[in-house]
This record gives structure tokens, sequence and C-alpha cells, in this order.
């Protein structure tokens, strides 16, 4: 079986509402040597470029760090920009990049990134989506999650979540900020950052990287939730839970169960991925979508452990987990007796 992983640049997505210091991690990020070969796309310049020092301008868009890495400036459409970059590393005309950071706006809803990696198979065939990181504010960090609603998507979609300013803040305020987003996404591992630094292992390689499926590549990205399959909190609006079945599935209850949520509350299924035991498969497949966009699915090899039940990971905005628990059932009962 070929590995439609292997071969493919990571992107990560760089996500947090204005002013937590998207920017300051970038620039800290680029200062290792083993980040020489990124390249950076970046929604505008804003008041503090990627780099003071720019060697290089290559066109009009695409400008060359003092480190060998590249900054481009997304104008238009992502599609095109990331399209254009490949090419351009391809024929030699720019740095041979091995990997993508892209830094949105503050203001900015990651799941459209994230589905334009979905939706285009040119892309597809070139990059993988590596993980979201979210940064929090912890000065204005909890006022943000309270007052608006950009803020708690970037958190609730977010693989890692890096708060900063916690040095400014104090300790009292930083740990309530911690637990407020610990509710919001209880798979998401946390770390501080002081003046931007962090540890760069927290950020890169948390996706899937091919189709050998080790037990600790599986567990890193799926982020599961405990054994009791949710995390309790005081929060009616994003819940996040775990739905496993011992039993194997038909991939078409599977792919009828997600259609039918798809096209009821697409919009309010923030994040799903997962492993699906499916009947006619000797390995699981691996699932993953952002509301009503999934990425092709893909057979790993073999199972990671011994554990073959399915566990696919919800993050949901409005939907109780007993609503989609009761529609795979209802779903796979048709099916069955189809």
């Amino acid at each position: 079986m070929a590995d439609v992983l292997a071969g493919r640049f990571p992107v990560s997505i760089i996500t947090g509402f204005l002013g937590s210091g998207k920017t300051t991690l970038i620039n800290k990020l680029l200062k290792r040597p083993d980040m020489n070969r990124v390249a950076v796309i970046v929604n505008e310049l804003g008041e503090q470029a990627i780099d003071n020092d720019l060697v290089e301008v290559s066109s009009e868009q695409m400008m060359l760090l003092n480190n060998g890495c590249l900054c481009c400036v997304l104008r238009g459409d992502l599609q095109e920009t990331l399209r254009d970059l490949f090419v351009k590393r391809r024929n030699g005309d720019i740095i041979d990049f091995d990997r993508v950071i892209i830094e949105t706006t503050g203001l900015a809803d990651p799941a459209p990134v994230m589905q334009t990696l979905m939706t285009d198979d040119m892309l597809q065939a070139h990059y993988r989506m590596d993980c979201v990181v979210t940064l929090a504010d912890a000065v204005n960090g909890l006022e943000q999650l309270e007052t608006m609603q950009e803020p708690v998507k970037q958190a609730a979609l977010a693989d890692r979540i890096v708060i900063t300013k916690s040095d400014i803040a104090g300790e009292e305020t930083t740990a309530k900020l911690e637990a407020r987003l610990r509710s919001l996404n209880p798979q998401a591992p946390i770390k501080r950052a002081v003046n931007g630094e962090i540890d760069l292992a927290f950020l890169i390689d948390v996706g899937l990287r091919d189709m050998k499926g080790k037990l600790e590549d599986i567990e890193r990205w799926m982020g599961e939730p405990d054994e009791h399959g949710e995390h309790h909190r005081h929060d009616a609006t994003v819940k996040s839970f775990c739905l496993r079945f011992d039993e194997p599935m038909t991939w078409a209850a599977f792919s009828q169960t997600m259609e039918v949520l798809g096209a009821l509350r697409g919009s309010d299924m923030l994040r799903v991925k997962g492993l699906v035991n499916v009947a006619e498969h000797k390995g699981p497949m691996v699932v993953q979508g952002v509301q009503h966009l999934f990425h092709p699915p893909v057979e790993l090899a073999a199972w990671p452990s011994a554990d073959h039940s399915t566990r696919i990971v919800f993050i949901t905005r409005k939907i109780p987990r007993e609503t989609v628990a009761n529609l795979f059932a209802a779903i796979g009962a048709v099916t069955a007796t189809a």
C-alpha cells in the first residue's frame, strides 16, 4: 500500500486573537537553526514584519529572510499562493523549503484555511495538515473569550494552545485563562511562552506523518478525551467528547451518519478526528473534518495497538453527545438491515 502521507510538506496554522503575539512567536521560531527551510505565509505584514532584515525580494509577494526562510504575503487566494509556492520550489525559483507556516489575522476563523487543504486535489498531493496552534493573550484572553466568538473558535479548533504574556498578567489570571481554555478544548495540550520562547517540539510534527500507525503518533494526533468519553464543564456552547464503538461498522454507516450531521449541523461540528474500524478493511480508517468538509479518508496499514475499537473525537457547538451517539445508532441499525 502506497503511503499517501509520505513526502507531503507539513502545514502549520498559527492563529490567535489580535495582540496575542503570533508574529513574535514566528520570529523566535525562525531564528532557530533547525527552522531555516520554512515558507511563511502571512495575511498581512501588519505593524511588525516577520523579520526586520529582508535580504532579497524575489517577487512582489515573496521575500527571502536573512535566515534563509521565505516570507510570502497572502493578498489573494490561499490555494493559488500554495500552488505558486510549490511550482516555484520545483522550478528552483525559491528556496527548497520543507515546511509551511500560515499566520492568520487576529480576526480570522482558522476553519476556512483548514478546509482549503481538504478541498484542493493538487494541494492534497503535496501538502498535509500538521497542526493548528492557537495563541491566547493572558492579559486580555479571558475577556476576549467571554465577549467574542472568534477567540472561542480559535481555541476550540487548536491542536496546541500557547499562552502568551503570562509574565505580565500574573499567575492567578493566567491560571484562570488556562482553566477556561481547557474547558473549551481538553484535547489540546497547553504551554506558556515567555517572550515568544517555547519548545519547538511542542509546535511541530503534531499531525500524522505517515501510514505506519505508531501508537504514540496516533495518541498525539487524536488528543483523545479520558475514559469517561466526555469532559464535563460549565459551558453550554462548545463541547468535546469521544464516541467509542467496540464492533466494526460498515463504511456506509459511518459516511451516511457524517453526511447527515454535516447537512443538518455542519457549521456547529467544529472539528472531528478519529480511527474507524471498518468491517471491509484490515487497518483502521483515519478520518478528520472541519465543519461540513472532510479530508479523504486514509487507511493505515495496521492497527497501532491491540485496541481495535472505533474512536471518534468531536468538538461541537451546541450539539450534545447524545445527539451524535443516537444518530450513529439509528443509521447503523438501518444500514445493518438494508
